[in-house]
C-alpha cells in the first residue's frame, strides 16, 4: 500500500466513523470494487488510534469533568451519572463485538450485506424523523435510554450498519434533539474504538503484523478527518435533519446492488 492509498483510507475511516454511513461499510466496498486493500493489523490499530484521539480531543472538557467526578468530594452529579450511563451503554456492544467478532470478519464481509444495511438503517433513519418527537436532551437520558442505545451499538457489529448511524437513530426514537443524539453516540465510541484498537493491537503483539512506513499518514489522515467531521456535523445536525445522510445511504445501495447485478452477469 502507498502513502497516497494510506491517506485515502485514513480520511475515509475518520470521516465515516463519525458520519452516519458506516466506516466498515464504505472501506469494504473500497476493497471489493477499488481494489485497496486495508494496510494490516497495524495499519487498522493506528486508524483507530487516529479516530478516538479525534473524539478525545474534541470532548476533551466533558472527558475531564466526567474524570473529575470519579475523584469523591469533586466533581458533578451529572457528570458522574453520564460517565455511568455511557459505561451501561458500552457493554451490549463490547459483549457482541468479543462473541461475533470471527463471524463478522468473515461470513458477513459481504457487498451484498452492506447494500441492505445500508438501504435499511437509511429507512429507519427516515422512520426516526418522521416520528419522534425530539425535544430531549443528555440531562434527560436515563438508564433505560442507555441500554436501548448501547443494544443499538450492538448491531453495529454487522458492517454497513454504522456504529454512530444506529445510536443516533435509536436516540432519535427516543425523543432526542438530532445534536444530542449525536453528542452521545460521539462520547460512545470513545470506549468502543479504544476496545476495537486494544483487541487488534493484541494480536499486533503476538507478532500477526507489523508496521509500515506509510501508516502515520494514514493516521493523521484518520484525526484529522474525525475531527472536522465531528466539529461539522454537530453544528449541521443543530439546525438541519438526518435525511441527506438517509437518502444517501439508499441511493448507494441501489449503486452497489446494480454494480454487484451488472458484475454477476457480465
Amino acid at each position: 500500500m502507498t502513502s497516497p492509498e494510506a491517506v485515502f483510507l485514513g480520511l475515509l475511516q475518520g470521516a465515516t466513523e463519525f458520519l452516519p454511513v458506516s466506516s466498515s461499510g464504505h472501506l469494504l466496498l473500497a476493497e471489493h470494487f477499488l481494489g485497496l486493500a486495508g494496510g494490516g493489523l497495524a495499519f487498522d490499530v493506528m486508524l483507530h488510534l487516529g479516530t478516538l484521539a479525534a473524539v478525545l480531543l474534541y470532548f476533551r472538557r466533558e472527558w475531564w469533568h466526567m474524570a473529575e467526578a470519579l475523584v469523591p468530594g469533586r466533581g458533578a452529579t451529572g457528570d458522574r451519572r453520564l460517565l455511568a450511563l455511557l459505561v451501561l451503554a458500552t457493554i451490549p456492544g463490547g459483549v457482541f463485538g468479543y462473541l461475533l467478532d470471527d463471524l463478522a470478519a468473515t461470513t458477513l464481509r459481504s457487498p451484498w450485506v452492506v447494500a441492505a444495511t445500508l438501504a435499511g438503517v437509511g429507512a429507519l433513519f427516515l422512520a426516526a424523523e418522521g416520528v419522534a418527537r425530539r425535544d430531549r436532551t443528555l440531562a434527560a437520558l436515563d438508564w433505560r435510554d442507555a441500554a436501548v442505545i448501547g443494544l443499538a451499538q450492538a448491531l453495529a457489529i454487522v458492517p454497513g450498519v454504522s456504529r454512530s448511524g444506529i445510536t443516533m437513530t435509536a436516540a432519535l426514537f427516543l425523543g432526542f434533539r438530532r445534536a444530542e443524539a449525536a453528542r452521545f453516540s460521539f462520547l460512545l465510541s470513545a470506549p468502543i474504538i479504544a476496545g476495537a484498537g486494544l483487541h487488534e493491537g493484541h494480536k499486533l503483539l503476538n507478532g500477526t503484523a507489523g508496521p509500515g512506513p506509510e501508516v502515520l499518514w494514514g493516521t493523521l489522515a484518520a484525526f484529522v478527518a474525525g475531527y472536522a467531521v465531528i466539529s461539522w456535523l454537530l453544528a449541521y445536525l443543530a439546525r438541519h435533519t438526518f435525511h441527506p445522510f438517509a437518502y444517501y445511504r439508499i441511493v448507494l445501495a441501489g449503486v452497489v446492488a446494480a454494480l454487484l447485478l451488472w458484475g454477476s452477469a457480465a
